[in-house]
């Protein structure tokens, strides 16, 4: 007989209270208000805690009447600046916040990101009052995945990773959406391409050219996928997927996609189109291009992913994804739940736009 991924709690507050000999408030106390405590009993609480299975009190208990919290926890495991400044991101921000806001709920951003220690990152999730989490975009090994499914609340996976147990999915076919913008641009005879991509797992630097050891190792399928879609279909077109030029870019920013496409150009002089996981890496590099003197789309290419507004506005070649309608199916997911109870695997249409940053290579 199978194991269940979930592991039933061995552990209560009372219980672990009395096998440290503390008050239950004090236990409380170490998750909620830590400052109340010397950092050696906070941590002797949470090894023992961790140690017996207990995942922290929970704040839906807060509530004896409703037994509900109110809110909706939303992990995104980046600094929570990036759920302002993402164009996509704050997309999907905006629709989940319009489901929470007609049920009548709040949402909550969960800091779970860099600049805090995995233990902190932990503790935000478990000790988070809400009623069900959304996950945003996560790395397939990620940490705090883990500690949202120990707290056995409803949960919506966004984009990645997939098949997470008990878990819901949203998302869409990263892999035919790249697939056939890229038969789109080599379709108009260009041979020479490269790839911007946004990061592939962690790695320090700025910007990185990427070989087969880090594309196999990638912790962030949906950047995988598009990579994989280019490739294929270079294949299908009768070209070498070996000379593919693939720049990551490892750190989110304004300059980041410029800086990707210096780096492509400077390995490979002979490009006539730069591809672009993300609307913001292509929009920076244009801004890069333009400032170099090369011309868009007389001397390059350059494509999109997402259909930010931005990217639409400035007639850019891409693939338009529903962000907003993805924000929205999470936000109803949670608030009103199927009657089977089962995990719901949606997967989204996308739309090519064939923008005006598209051509034929000079010459």
């Amino acid at each position: 007989m199978s194991r269940s991924p979930h592991p039933r709690r061995r552990a209560t507050l009372a219980s672990l209270a009395s096998e440290l000999n503390v008050s239950r408030t004090t236990i409380s106390n170490a998750y909620n208000r830590p400052d109340q405590l010397s950092t050696e009993l906070r941590d002797r609480i949470l090894q023992a805690a961790k140690r017996l299975g207990y995942p922290g009190p929970d704040p839906v208990a807060r509530s004896l009447r409703t037994r509900k919290a109110g809110a909706v926890g939303l992990v995104i495991a980046e600094p929570l600046t990036y759920s302002f400044s993402d164009p996509a991101a704050l997309e999907f921000v905006a629709g989940l916040a319009q489901t929470c806001e007609e049920a009548g709920q709040g949402l909550l951003l969960v800091a779970a990101g860099p600049g805090r220690s995995l233990a902190d990152g932990a503790s935000s999730v478990l000790s988070a009052g809400v009623d069900g989490f959304v996950v945003y975009a996560a790395a397939g090994d990620d940490p705090y995945l883990k500690a949202v499914l120990d707290r056995r609340l409803p949960t919506v996976v966004i984009d990645q990773p997939r098949e997470v147990p008990g878990a819901s999915w949203i998302g869409i076919d990263d892999y035919a959406a790249m697939r056939e913008l890229a038969e789109h641009v080599l379709g108009l005879g260009h041979r020479e391409i490269a790839v911007l991509t946004m990061r592939l797992g962690d790695r320090d630097g700025e910007v990185a050219l990427v070989d087969e050891d880090r594309l196999r190792a990638s912790t962030f399928h949906t950047q995988a996928d598009r990579i994989a879609g280019v490739r294929d279909a270079m294949a299908a077109a009768g070209l070498d997927p070996a000379g593919l030029t693939l720049v990551e870019a490892l750190r989110q920013g304004p300059t980041a996609g410029g800086a990707a496409a210096e780096l492509a150009l400077r390995s490979n002089p002979r490009l006539t189109a730069l591809l672009c996981t993300a609307d913001a890496l292509a929009l920076s590099a244009m801004d890069y291009l333009r400032g170099h003197g090369i011309y868009v789309p007389g001397q390059m290419t350059v494509t999109g992913f997402d259909g930010v507004p931005e990217a639409l506005r400035r007639g850019l070649t891409t693939v338009a994804q529903p962000t907003v309608a993805k924000g929205r199916r999470a936000g109803e997911l949670l608030h009103h739940p199927p009657r089977s109870g089962e995990p719901v695997i949606e997967t989204l249409p996308v739309e090519l736009i064939r923008g005006r940053t598209s051509g034929p290579p000079a010459g």
